[in-house]
């Protein structure tokens, strides 16, 4: 089982996009409750990998756009070159599974080939935000 400290971050579309550099690398687990355009998703991509996101786990609405969206960004971060282990950066979609299931698996079975990660961000893209219940579904799993 992997430690993680959790930070709960609500992003509504468009908003603009904080430093999380301090939290690298780190895991991101994406809780996409609304809609977003591709071109926000595409800068939230690009910020995420900027950021220090090595691993990012997608659940909600089109998380299969936003898998391959930050596959993309790491991708073009690296000038689509190989990358050193520790910069490389992992990708999950979980269309079907419940979000319990989602926390679980970034909790006790998500794991990096060079990196042990002790920080994990809930990244919830919503309107309405939720962060004492996801922390604690986080924490649960």
């Amino acid at each position: 089982m992997q430690a993680h400290k959790a930070h709960y971050l609500q992003l509504r579309p468009h908003d603009a996009l904080p430093d999380l550099k301090h939290l690298a690398p780190f895991m991101a687990v994406v809780v996409i409750d609304d809609d977003s355009d591709e071109m926000w998703r595409w800068d939230v991509a690009r910020w995420l990998v900027d950021s220090g996101c090595r691993f990012m786990l997608a659940w909600g609405k089109e998380c299969a756009s936003w898998n391959e969206a930050v596959e993309d960004a790491a991708l073009e971060a690296a000038n689509y070159e190989d990358v050193a282990p520790e910069h490389s950066v992992l990708t999950t979609a979980h269309e079907d599974e419940d979000l319990d299931e989602v926390f679980w698996f970034a909790r006790h079975r998500a794991s990096h080939p060079a990196l042990r990660f002790t920080t994990a961000v809930i990244l919830h893209v919503a309107v309405r935000g939720r962060p004492d219940e996801l922390l604690a579904q986080f924490a649960d799993a």
